[in-house]
């Protein structure tokens, strides 16, 4: 079924995660997005273990590429950059996340993409920046990780650890995905196109919230504090007898709700208020887990349940897979491979009321639609030489 993006075109020059993710994003919406890769393909094609098949498909690449078409240019040779600008000029958005630099030196500076076309939008993502005086650093997941401040509050005190998701090129994707709707929409009210610009350092920085104000206002420095929360207590990980589970104790409403669950006083001065709790949280999260200790997570998790608390369990990634509530949300979609036959995928988080869920298209072998977008092109061309009259 087609999407609210139906009939954006967007060529999609970007590699790795940050960029591929965004235009998977995109293509979930309806637009048509064209991957170009070089004749050796995004270097995530092979990124494993684990691989899939005889032709070793790496799971990695099918992870961020679905509902694409894959076409192979040389951009370093005359072809492939003629090609490169017949695309531009049939585009609407063009992605990309080089280091700063390569598209100018490849001759597709931006004055020249809006040349070529002045309606063309430009989402660029880099590392660090595109300027400033580290602009042109490298910049994958784990190195914004630990530059730009995750990694010093995740993880056991005094143990700096990153997330175990690629969450800065994650963030980079989607703050790439909201510039492109934005400047869609600007464009069909001025018809100019622009450039949109975000990196994997602002969209940590960005998504820094309460970590950020702690300092920028408070001047208190973060640390990590494993999984508990920093100003909110009970609230993280708590031992049951057979394990582990999640609570969250976010008021004070929650709280005397939870209290008698696990045999407190809710007005017990110690425990009365947010900022009391946290004061005292080894010696709350102590009473707390005796009374989880004589007793399951399953059976915790339904009392706290029935008293309104929120709670969950810890599940691995192949229960969440599983998990009926998962499936339900649309989550896992089937694709039919052109090597591995029907496969199943995460799916797009985004629904729409009144729509039927769309038919999805596995990730493209490398230069699997190359063909098809030369004829495409052909057609492009030929109809606009028509409306010149020539």
């Amino acid at each position: 079924m087609p999407g609210p993006l139906e009939g954006v075109v967007i060529v999609d020059l970007s590699r790795v995660v940050a960029g591929p993710q965004a235009t998977m994003t995109l293509a979930d919406l309806g637009a048509r997005v064209i991957k170009v890769e070089q004749p050796d393909g995004d270097e995530t094609r092979g990124w494993g273990p684990p691989f899939a098949g005889d032709d070793r498909i790496s799971t990695y690449y099918l992870s961020i590429n679905r509902n694409k078409e894959s076409v192979t240019l040389d951009l370093k040779s005359d072809e492939g950059r003629d090609t490169l600008a017949r695309l531009v000029r049939h585009a609407d958005v063009l992605v990309e996340n080089f280091r700063p630099g390569v598209l100018d030196r490849l001759g597709f500076p931006v004055e020249r993409l809006h040349g070529l076309n002045p309606g063309l939008i430009v989402l660029s993502i880099t590392g660090f920046g595109h300027d400033g005086p580290e602009g042109g650093r490298p910049g994958y997941d784990a190195i914004v990780q630990g530059e730009a401040g995750v990694m010093s509050v995740t993880g056991p005190p005094g143990t700096p650890s990153k997330v175990g998701l690629s969450i800065a090129d994650l963030l980079a994707a989607g703050n790439g995905v909201a510039g492109v709707l934005a400047a869609l929409y600007e464009r069909a009210r001025t018809g100019r196109g622009t450039v949109v610009r975000t990196s994997l350092l602002a969209s940590v920085v960005g998504a820094h919230m309460f970590q950020g104000t702690r300092w920028t206002v408070a001047r208190e420095v973060p640390e990590s504090v494993g999984n508990d929360h920093p100003a909110i207590a009970p609230y993280g990980t708590f031992r049951c007898k057979d394990g582990q589970i999640q609570i969250g104790v976010a008021n004070q409403n929650i709280w005397r709700r939870f209290a008698p669950v696990v045999g407190l006083d809710p007005d017990d001065p110690r425990y009365a208020t947010i900022p009391d709790r946290s004061a005292n949280r080894a010696a709350l999260t102590a009473g707390i887990e005796r009374v989880l200790g004589g007793d399951t997570r399953g059976t915790w998790l339904a009392r706290l349940g029935e008293a309104g608390v929120p709670a969950g369990a810890i599940r691995s990634i192949d229960e969440v897979y599983e998990w009926e509530q998962t499936r339900s949300q649309g989550l896992v979609i089937e694709v039919d491979h052109p090597r591995l036959g029907p496969i199943e995928l995460p799916g797009p988080p985004l629904r729409f009321d009144g729509a039927p869920p769309r038919e999805h298209t596995a990730p493209p072998l490398l230069g699997e639609h190359t063909a098809a977008v030369l004829a495409w092109l052909d057609e492009m061309d030929l109809q606009d030489e028509r409306e010149r009259g020539e």
